[in-house]
């Protein structure tokens, strides 16, 4: 069974994300429906278990997926979506249900990347695949019948593609998009704040994504780091032959 899932590498905190502010007060929102989920579902009121994440890569949302789980003390199940599609016949749906069914049992957090490769469309003319209809059957049943205790995110970089049976399954959809350049340089400023102040000069670029910006920053700071002690090896280097000339 544990084929179906990726293993989950590297812990993620929610103060590792900078957030714009409509996407805080979402993600908060939803956090405090789970610190008073007892007394809400005690009247009657549903607690939201199923987000949706969309918008721009390299935006934070597997890291807000991860980020949620452990705010929760709850696993990751990812799905692994080169062993959970299957050529036979059926195969893939069963495989889905398996993945749902753990998922119940353990209580956990089902992350779904790149959801748009199993939620596609319908498209009942002769170019879909029948068991493409089957497996968006299949899902839509499996969602509408995942208890309160359990958690289901997908994440999709291409949400035209979903078909909208499965987006209305969705209580929570969360947009992420190129941030601004305010939140980028707040993400500049905790990621060089890391590494001593000689190594912290770099280029601040922005309209890119927060996973380019990260990129940014690490090829740089490993630039001055390399720089630097290059620079201490020439100086060391200089320094040994003044001291042979003077004892000549």
């Amino acid at each position: 069974m544990n084929h179906l899932f990726v293993p989950n590498v590297g812990r993620v905190d929610f103060q590792d994300i900078v957030f714009d502010e409509k996407l805080s007060i979402q993600i908060q929102q939803f956090l405090r429906e789970y610190e008073h989920f007892e007394i809400l579902t005690k009247f009657g009121l549903p607690v939201v278990n199923k987000l949706l994440l969309f918008g721009k890569s390299g935006c934070g949302k597997t890291m807000t997926a991860k980020a949620i789980a452990n705010k929760l003390g709850k696993k990751l199940k990812t799905i692994n979506l080169g062993n959970i599609v299957s050529s036979k016949l059926g195969e893939t749906s069963r495989n889905i249900a398996a993945a749902f069914k753990m998922v119940e049992t353990q209580e956990a957090v089902l992350f779904f990347d790149e959801f748009d490769s199993l939620g596609k469309e319908r498209n009942y003319d002769n170019t879909d695949s029948s068991e493409m209809k089957r497996v968006v059957n299949s899902m839509i049943q499996l969602i509408d019948s995942l208890p309160r205790n359990s958690i289901f995110i997908a994440a999709t970089n291409q949400i035209g593609l979903i078909d909208e049976a499965l987006i209305r399954r969705f209580e929570l959809k969360l947009e992420f998009y190129n941030p601004s350049q305010n939140y980028l340089d707040q993400l500049y400023d905790q990621l060089i704040s890391k590494y001593p102040k000689e190594y912290q000069k770099v280029s601040r670029i922005y309209d890119i994504s927060f996973a380019e910006a990260e990129t940014i920053v690490l090829q740089e700071v490993k630039g001055n780091i390399i720089q630097s002690e290059l620079l201490k090896k020439a100086q060391i280097l200089q320094a040994d032959k003044l001291t042979g000339i003077c004892d000549n």
